[in-house]
């Protein structure tokens, strides 16, 4: 049963992280754009759902208010900033968004000072329920994994079935094509990165009863999400659910059983360390892997 409940935590750990690296892998390979600062966003998604929870104790006020909030804030850091960086060598574009996520942070901390807030599970979704004799598991964890599960299939009907979702897969593969029919690329570019930033937000909205919301909890994702971006292709959100749920499972399994494997081999504090060294880079390996056996990754250039 151990297994089955580790499977289920990789699960909804990949499924924040499709979250996350789908707005990103839109905003990477349709806008061309390098965003460090979209790890910001899901920490803006992250404290303004804890707020909003912590005044109105309303949990579906807090979702929307976090994925509004960071919409919003996506919106715009893409009219104020990104916005000049199109035509820029890339450099600039990185040098542009990590000076966003230096003033982001530090907005954060004169805000809400250093210390972590931490979000309280919302009464209706407390609790354990019972999937197998023997296997109980948290119902908001299971909430998580359906919530993102239905946002995967919305988001494949988005992509596959609406004009707007033409224009993001005509923009993924022949930029100039779309431009050269009179799309307003501009306005284009505003939608993507406000629904990226939706995205982003989701996630850290859903993460905050999880995880202490804090300053910096974007960087520690954000590298995560490009990891999975690498796997999955990049403008390929496919690619990203099929990459986050790759990486949210090798990271939980290892980090749940490598210890048990390396105590058969070696003495117990050893093998801890050991254990913890190689599950701590066992995401960067998978991704190593990919690179070497599919040099494309797994869904490049089909959203």
């Amino acid at each position: 049963m151990i297994v089955i409940e580790q499977i289920l935590n990789g699960v909804e750990f990949g499924i924040t992280l499709f979250l996350i690296s789908a707005g990103l892998t839109l905003i990477f390979g349709v806008m061309g754009v390098i965003n460090l600062s979209h790890g910001s966003l899901y920490m803006i998604g992250a404290y303004a759902a804890a707020l909003i929870i912590a005044h109105t104790g309303s949990t579906w006020l807090a979702l929307l208010g976090g994925v509004a909030v960071s919409a919003a804030s996506g919106v715009v850091i893409e009219m104020v900033v990104v916005r000049r960086l199109y035509d820029r060598d890339p450099l600039d574009q990185v040098l542009a968004t990590f000076a966003l996520i230096l003033m982001i942070n530090q907005g954060a901390v004169m805000l809400f000072g250093r210390q972590p807030l931490f979000v309280s599970m919302p009464a209706v979704l407390l609790g354990s329920v019972s999937l197998l004799p023997g296997l109980s598991y948290p119902i908001y964890r299971l909430g998580v994994i359906v919530l993102g599960l239905v946002v995967a299939a919305a988001l494949f009907l988005l992509i596959n079935h609406t004009r707007i979702g033409m224009l993001v897969r005509a923009g993924a593969t022949h930029r100039q094509m779309v431009r050269a029919l009179g799309v307003r690329v501009g306005r284009l570019y505003t939608v993507i990165f406000g629904f990226g930033a939706m995205l982003a937000g989701l996630a850290g909205a859903i993460a905050g009863p999880i995880t202490a919301v804090q300053v910096g909890m974007g960087e520690q994702i954000l590298i995560l999400a490009f990891v999975v971006v690498v796997i999955g292709g990049v403008g390929s959100v496919r690619g990203a659910f099929f990459g986050a749920l790759a990486a949210g499972l090798v990271d939980t399994m290892t980090r749940a059983f490598l210890p048990m494997v390396f105590r058969q081999l070696m003495n117990g504090s050893d093998a801890d360390a050991l254990a913890s060294g190689v599950s701590s880079i066992s995401i960067y390996l998978l991704m190593a892997l990919t690179l070497l056996v599919r040099p494309r990754r797994l869904l490049t250039g089909t959203p």
